[in-house]
């Protein structure tokens, strides 16, 4: 008789100290069970990346995604304000806005011609004359929270709860604000798929550098390993490296400044920092064993100029993607092996993960 989810969930102790505990175990990794509770927890009740706040910046803008398997829509209302909803349309329900993003004056399904303004209200109904009992106004498009941070857009499908800046904290926020994030500009998106599950990925970020000496030689060569430090917030971590000039010229000559910051947002939302450069990830679960990781590139000088120097920043990234996707494959193939259940964390390096795992235990206890 196979295990319960209660009892896949009792089966971790978030009590333990850093220096007496484990990880997550082997079966959070491989179960649909737990990743389908996932879906209705961790992702419906936190906030999620939805959109760049640049696509959605005039009236009639928006931008579409997915999350947790549901469709989402973004949209700047005439009243210059910014609301989110399902893309779901309440006649049929097929997608109203099926393009990534683009400006409308109002959001029409193209299955049957439903009609909805800006603010999610529905205008049009086209055949409908002689239906009983049927309230137009009870029939917009259902919302979802927005709030807008930074450069971002998040959501959050399960409404009510903290603020963004509840959320994370008011100290992490004044840190980003510090950075001058605004003076940034998009340039790239790149998407990669990982066979993992989408909390190897977030392990594997938030080891404490761990892993780069032996896994990244090319981005070690640019970091003082020996002062790299972690810190902890209520919901987020930050690992942060001094930069030195190292032996790998490509990796030197686009990983400048005094030092390296990476941001993770509990679950899966990260940016890492260098000076006059930014690149933040999103990760989205596609099934137990697969993950889409979205990267989006920003840098101070998005010029034609600076084309070139961009692009080599971004090919040091693919460098490293390959080399993480590599071996987050091989760890997921040994965690369904029967040699494996849990494996125990260094106290010097996996503060971050540590943190991940207790508040993926409170998500899922509160879900199941």
């Amino acid at each position: 008789m196979s295990t319960s989810v209660a009892g896949l969930i009792d089966a971790y102790d978030p009590t333990l100290p850093l220096a007496e505990a484990s990880t997550i175990p082997a079966s959070w990794y491989v179960d649909p069970r737990i990743h389908a509770l996932e879906k209705q927890t961790t992702f419906a009740r936190t906030w999620q990346f939805a959109a760049r706040a640049d696509q959605v910046r005039a009236p009639g803008d928006y931008a579409t995604c997915e999350i947790a398997g549901e469709p989402i829509l973004v949209v700047r209302g005439e009243d210059g304000v910014l609301r989110g909803f399902f893309n779901v349309c309440r006649h049929h329900a097929a997608a109203v806005m099926t393009a990534e993003q683009g400006c409308a004056k109002n959001l029409r399904c193209p299955y049957h011609g439903w009609t909805y303004t800006l603010e999610g209200a529905l205008k049009g109904t086209p055949g409908f004359l002689e239906e009983c009992h049927f309230d137009r106004a009870g029939h917009g498009l259902v919302p979802v929270d927005v709030e807008e941070w930074e450069q971002w857009v998040f959501v959050r499908l399960e409404r009510g709860g903290p603020s963004l800046a509840e959320y994370f904290g008011e100290t992490v926020m004044a840190e980003l604000r510090a950075l001058r994030l605004d003076t940034l500009h998009w340039f790239e998106r790149r998407h990669y798929i990982f066979d993992c599950n989408w909390k190897v990925f977030v392990d594997n970020y938030l080891d404490g550098g761990y892993h780069v000496p032996h896994l990244h030689k090319g981005l070690n060569s640019v970091l003082d390993f020996k002062r790299y430090t972690i810190e902890n917030g209520p919901r987020h971590c930050l690992q942060s490296s001094p930069v030195v000039q190292g032996d790998d010229a490509t990796f030197s000559a686009v990983r400048g400044g005094d030092r390296a910051l990476y941001y993770w947002f509990h679950p899966n939302f990260m940016l890492n920092w260098y000076e006059g450069k930014l690149d933040t990830n999103i990760v989205r679960p596609l099934g137990v064993d697969r993950t889409e990781v979205i990267f989006d590139f920003w840098f101070a000088d998005v010029s034609e100029a600076a084309r070139g120097q961009n692009l080599a920043s971004i090919a040091v990234g693919d460098v490293v993607q390959d080399e993480d996707m590599a071996i987050c494959h091989s760890v997921q193939r040994g965690l369904r092996s029967r040699a494996y259940s849990t494996g125990r964390l260094s106290a010097r390096r996996e503060a971050g993960e540590h943190l991940f795992h207790r508040l993926l235990h409170a998500d899922l206890s509160a879900g199941a």
